[in-house]
């Protein structure tokens, strides 16, 4: 069975090239053109992934994302435009997985489609109590953390960051939304002890600290885990 994509974009142009782009590639579209429809779109047609723009007449994508996570984890990619930017960090805040800044190329956001896949099959599968992601092993039972075969010391805040990357892996993270995870809501604004923490668990995990390929920086949004490594 292919996998179903809800294209939701009030541009009609949009919608075409997306649909046409997406299915020439195998997957199944539909496309629904306010936040209403989207939402009996979703209930009605359980799409694999949502692709969804946040300017929508009657619902807006915020409202969208918002009604959503109240009963689904399905894959959300938002589009925005560049002057979103806060929508953007309050719709990943509010549970979309990835996001696309409009323009983007078709082979952006297959890329972002497939990470987002990803991401739910290990939300659906059974959580196992050791995750390795290349050369990173995590022994969530025994909260024990290997690189290359060798244990690390991580402090308990560090494992706990580390813990919440890797549950969420491939999927885009917010300042804001990791800092209530792990530190509590009292630190939401506290990013720049966000930074040194994300800085001192990129020494210990990272070949290259300076050139991550586990924890990858958003600019301006967040992190986001590296599925692959």
């Amino acid at each position: 069975m292919n996998m179903r994509i809800l294209v939701v974009d009030d541009e009609p142009q949009m919608r075409r090239m997306l649909k046409t782009g997406l299915s020439v590639r195998g997957y199944e579209v539909m496309g629904a053109d306010d936040g209403l429809a989207a939402l009996d779109a979703i209930v009605s047609w359980r799409p694999d992934v949502v692709v969804l723009d946040l300017g929508l007449p009657v619902l807006d994508g915020l409202e969208v994302c918002r009604r959503v996570r109240g009963w689904s984890q399905v894959p959300i990619i938002v589009l925005s435009v560049r002057d979103q930017e806060q929508d953007k960090v309050t719709a990943l805040d509010l549970g979309a997985d990835d996001y696309l800044t409009k323009p983007f190329g078709m082979d952006e956001l297959l890329a972002r489609i497939r990470v987002a896949l990803r991401h739910a099959a290990r939300l659906n599968a059974t959580e196992e109590p050791v995750c390795t992601f290349g050369d990173l092993q995590i022994d969530r039972a025994h909260r024990r953390v290997t690189v290359r075969g060798q244990e690390i010391h991580l402090t308990p805040t560090e494992y706990e960051l580390l813990h919440t990357l890797t549950a969420h892996a491939g999927k885009v993270l917010t300042h804001r939304w990791l800092l209530r995870t792990v530190w509590g809501p009292a630190y939401e604004q506290d990013t720049p002890t966000l930074r040194v923490f994300m800085t001192q668990l990129r020494h210990k995990i990272e070949s290259v600290p300076a050139k991550p390929c586990y924890i990858l920086t958003e600019p301006g949004i967040g992190y986001r885990f590296n599925l692959q490594g």
